[in-house]
């Protein structure tokens, strides 16, 4: 095994999470619950290839494939894998999730055309819910939670009280930017308040190491540091760019992915400016900017 090999971590009785180093982009985290006869599967991956590494993972957990696979959010990288489950899967997610799903489609071919992805269905939840939903895993309470408009307009949140376990999808990227242009910078900071009244020690990202509720704090950091250098700028008349490229990131400059600062911006703007959060931004203007961060170099799928 090698420092970048996907592993799985048992983090209580049939409770395990699925870790893919270095967490970048397109390489998240999944997990599952079992009883050792059902078992519910958290997000997918991004490639085939990555989705029957993890169907294999399970497997070698000995617990059965799952019946169920919960959906944290619509992005490819979380749902890309889902067709290597079908059919004996149904796929569970937000009401939002699956109409963000359907009008993305295989949007991260478009992202990263020359990535290997596979034989990969768009497979958007066929069940579907608004606010909050229980599911039961043998003796186990899985709570699917929705926690408004933060990282996309239809995550979820799954939540398993009796062990203290959080999974947040892509509400946390430890060790990485956030990324919100497709959600709220205002709902992501009011999701973070949310996850932590839900008291869970234990915290698997969407991408990145197991942590815990410290990474809360070093998501809302980021995130206020986002919101004040926005408002700056834009009162200066400064364009999202403009803004990134004269900024000092700190401290924040040693997490993953900090081209994603000016895609941030561009949702901050559009907050600014009055738009509804969750309000479509131009991906196409959003990825151009996030390139020229980073140096003229196309950001990389790392899947």
């Amino acid at each position: 095994m090698t420092a970048t090999d996907p592993y799985t971590v048992r983090l209580a009785p049939g409770v395990h999470a699925y870790v893919q180093p270095d967490g970048g982009w397109c390489l998240n985290n999944a997990g599952f619950i079992s009883d050792g006869d059902a078992t519910l599967l958290v997000d997918t991956t991004a490639t085939e290839r990555r989705a029957r590494l993890l169907r294999e993972a399970i497997l070698l957990a000995g617990v059965e494939l799952p019946r169920t696979i919960v959906t944290t959010h619509h992005h490819g990288d979380h749902t890309y894998g889902n067709s290597v489950f079908l059919p004996e899967a149904t796929v569970v997610g937000h009401e939002a999730c699956r109409s963000e799903q359907l009008a993305a489609g295989h949007q991260l071919h478009l992202i990263w055309p020359g990535t290997d992805f596979g034989d990969v269905g768009i497979i958007p939840p066929s069940v579907t819910y608004s606010d909050r939903l229980t599911l039961h895993v043998g003796g186990t309470e899985v709570r699917v939670i929705h926690p408004g408009v933060a990282h996309t307009r239809g995550d979820s949140i799954v939540h398993l009280p009796e062990h203290g376990i959080v999974f947040t999808g892509d509400l946390v990227f430890q060790g990485g930017t956030p990324f919100v242009p497709m959600g709220s910078l205002r709902g992501s900071l009011r999701a973070l308040d949310l996850l932590r009244s839900l008291d869970a020690s234990v915290v698997v990202p969407g991408h990145g190491p197991l942590t815990d509720p410290s990474a809360y704090d070093a998501t809302e950091r980021c995130l206020r540091y986002v919101a004040e250098l926005a408002e700056e700028s834009y009162a200066q008349g400064l364009t999202p760019l403009e803004a990134a490229l004269r900024a000092d990131l700190g401290e924040f400059g040693e997490l993953r992915e900090s081209e994603r600062l000016v895609a941030n911006l561009h949702r901050a703007y559009a907050e600014l400016a009055g738009e509804p959060e969750g309000s479509p931004l131009d991906v196409s203007t959003v990825f151009t900017d996030m390139t020229t961060m980073n140096d003229g170099v196309p950001v990389a799928c790392h899947a």
